[in-house]
Order: structure tokens, then sequence, then C-alpha cells
């Protein structure tokens, strides 16, 4: 069974800093390029962070650039988001996506339902003090 789950959200301060996973069964992560997005109540799907299959090449939005990190543990079918500095407007859900192709894979964030295809159910980050 193709499943993605999300983990590690969490309620956090302003200022303070979670990593998030992503873990695949069922298929192999390698071949594929994942993004990062987030959905905040009343608001659209948000691309944040994606990193690509080849080389690990990745790309941010203006919104994290600077204090979130993408990277990918292929040996652990599993990749990650690291969150520094947490402010309140980071308070969503999380989701993780796959993407068959690295083609213009930063434009691609715009893009989340026609470009990615397996989605996880998400995990809640909320920041507040």
């Amino acid at each position: 069974q193709v499943q993605l789950v999300e983990s590690g959200g969490g309620l956090v301060q302003p200022g303070g800093s979670l990593r998030l996973s992503c873990a695949a069964s069922g298929f192999t992560l390698a071949n594929y390029a994942i993004g990062w997005f987030r959905q905040a109540p009343g608001k659209e799907r948000e691309g944040i962070a994606c990193i690509s299959r080849s080389f690990g090449s990745s790309y941010y939005a203006d919104s994290v650039k600077g204090r979130f990190t993408i990277s990918r543990d292929n040996a652990k079918n599993t990749v990650y988001l690291q969150m520094n500095d947490l402010k309140a407007d980071d308070t969503a859900v999380y989701y993780c996506a796959t993407r068959d192709s690295d083609w213009y894979l930063e434009q691609s964030l715009q893009s989340p339902y026609s470009e990615y295809y397996y989605w996880g159910q998400g995990t809640q980050v909320t920041v507040s003090s």
C-alpha cells in the first residue's frame, strides 16, 4: 500500500524549532521529488519547500527562506523539514507530497494539486506562546 506519513508537528513557542518527517511506505521515495506544503484555516494551500530527486536541489518560498531546511535520507525513505525561528504565521497543517519530475521544480510549488500526486494526511504545527 502506497502511503506517506507526516510526523513531528506540535505546539511550539515563537522562536522555537520543530523537525517534520515525511516517511514513505510501499514505494521508493528516492524516485520522486518531494514538496512540503501547508494550509492554515481559511487559506489556500501554500507550497513552502521542495527537493529534487536528483542531486538534492532545494527551493523555498520567500516566507520560509532562511528559516526552513528540506533534506532527504533515501536510506530511511524519509524527507525532513527542519523549521527554525518559528512564527505565529507558520501555524498550519503541514503536508508532504510526491512529484514524478524535477522539471520546473521551483515553479511546481505554485500548483500543488496539479503537480503533486501522493499526499500525506498532514501534521498540525501550532506556534503560540
